[in-house]
């Protein structure tokens, strides 16, 4: 079977391409374990959220091809998520530990990711993956500071996210100023 071909049927067996929240709910509250660059702290939603938009995305697992490309991605960008005045927290299934390592090597300390061991946050987000319900499906989330949702994508693809989200954040910004 082709790459192409099992991430197509992967995709298929996930269930629909959309996650439950859409744009307009409330994005529920949480706090949970997390690494920057290796150092431990709790990362609280709503204290990200009194800073500027949170772009929250969801992934299966540390050190996987698919995560470690996803994670490189968002650290590339993440002067462009600091321009438009967002914080971005990586969130997964895998221990503090785990994350520790991962924070700094495929993360480069750019970026914050929290552990979810008990999944309490995906399953709050819609964002199990159906075929593998142990991980979160690869889900993006925009939250505005009033704490709604103002872009949601799935796909388990890692090379639109970052693109999309920072779309979306570009869109909202604009739409502020007008």
């Amino acid at each position: 079977m082709t790459a192409a071909l099992a991430l197509t049927a992967m995709a298929v067996i996930a269930g629909p391409a959309n996650a439950a929240l859409k744009p307009g709910a409330v994005a529920p509250a949480f706090s949970a374990p997390a690494s920057l660059g290796g150092k431990e702290f709790n990362f609280s939603l709503a204290e990200a959220l009194k800073k500027g938009p949170v772009v929250l995305y969801f992934y299966p697992a540390a050190f996987t091809k698919g995560c470690t490309i996803e994670a490189h991605e968002f650290a590339e960008a993440i002067d462009k998520y600091k321009a438009l005045g967002a914080t971005v927290i990586g969130v997964s299934h895998d221990d503090i530990a785990t994350l520790n390592k991962f924070s700094t090597s495929e993360c480069r300390s750019k970026f914050p990711v929290a552990a979810d061991v008990d999944q309490h946050i995906m399953k709050a987000y819609d964002a199990v993956l159906a075929s593998r319900p142990q991980y979160a499906n690869r889900t993006s989330y925009v939250i505005a500071p009033d704490g709604h949702i103002i872009y949601e994508y799935t796909d388990l693809d890692p090379m639109k996210h970052v693109d999309n989200t920072l779309s979306a954040l570009a869109a909202w910004t604009n739409a502020k100023k007008k």
